[in-house]
């Protein structure tokens, strides 16, 4: 089976068009199209359904889309393997929970880059289910998450523990953190974080219905807006200490200490290639005091 017929069968059920497909791989329209009719015929089967809005998988091209997905990553995998050296070098892509990319990781991620100024380091930054999913679709090398993770198909490095606490404006008098959480508006991350499902835990079991949950794509803007008194956070106590005594606009509040402490841990895919740019980066942080 020709690997470029494989390209362009992917293309065409990611875009779900045939004209998409081919702004893509900057063919000619009739060029895709001849290319997906000849894996029919060579499978002698449908792969798509053509009506008006564009082209729908059948059951056949969703199969053959997961086996086309693991050739086509092993083909790379390839590729860089032959490539690779014995010197980290090249791209290196790699995810992270905001908070910890705010506090734990410049200082390592600094001192990689001076190691090893050829790596092309991306890093990407989210909630720790957006980033167990990338890592897991090949999306992401590894990610610094908030576990443990339990998953037959990934490893994990223990990497630090955090301590939780409440974080309110610096105005906010004494009082307890339930006290809090009750009477002001809760400020979160967007689903799939940890922190957030520790305080929805905490609320339940407390009995505690919050006046409003508010969303916030980053963490910036959460400790804008807790400075300014919108409401509270549950965040890790690293940070939080370090923004109360730098700018003294947040206070910190103690929670229960059995919803206190969270894992920081690094995981990757037990199965995938790992480039010398990626093993020097797991012996870096394994030595690394976060």
């Amino acid at each position: 089976m020709d690997i470029s017929l494989l390209q362009t069968f992917r293309s065409a059920a990611e875009s779900g068009s045939i004209s998409k497909a081919a702004q893509m791989l900057n063919y000619a329209q009739s060029n895709v199209t001849a290319k997906i009719k000849q894996l029919e015929a060579e499978l002698q089967t449908p792969l798509f359904y053509r009506h008006n809005r564009g082209i729908t998988l059948t059951p056949a091209g969703q199969t053959l889309l997961t086996y086309a997905e693991q050739v086509l990553r092993l083909l790379d995998e390839a590729r860089k393997a032959v490539r690779d050296t014995d010197s980290p070098a090249g791209p290196l892509s790699v995810g992270s929970m905001e908070t910890a990319a705010a506090v734990r990781l410049p200082a390592f991620l600094a001192n990689y880059h001076r190691q090893y100024p050829n790596v092309d380091l991306i890093l990407k930054t989210g909630p720790t289910e957006e980033l167990i999913e990338a890592v897991l679709s090949y999306a992401l090398e590894g990610a610094f998450v908030a576990g443990p993770v339990r998953h037959p198909e990934l490893m994990q490095e223990r990497v630090v523990e955090e301590r939780l606490v409440m974080v309110t404006a610096a105005s906010q008098t004494s009082t307890t953190s339930a006290d809090l959480a009750r009477t002001r508006a809760i400020l979160v991350f967007r689903g799939g974080c940890t922190y957030r499902a520790v305080l929805k835990h905490w609320l339940l079991e407390e009995g505690i219905v919050p006046v409003k949950i508010m969303e916030f794509g980053n963490l910036d803007a959460i400790l804008g807006c807790v400075a300014a008194g919108l409401g509270v956070s549950l965040l890790p106590e690293s940070l939080a200490a370090s923004k109360a005594s730098a700018e003294g606009l947040i206070r910190i509040h103690a929670i229960p200490e059995r919803h206190r402490t969270v894992e920081t841990v690094f995981i990757y895919r037990k199965d995938a290639y790992y480039s010398p740019a990626f093993q020097a980066f797991v012996a870096a942080f394994k030595t690394h005091s976060f």
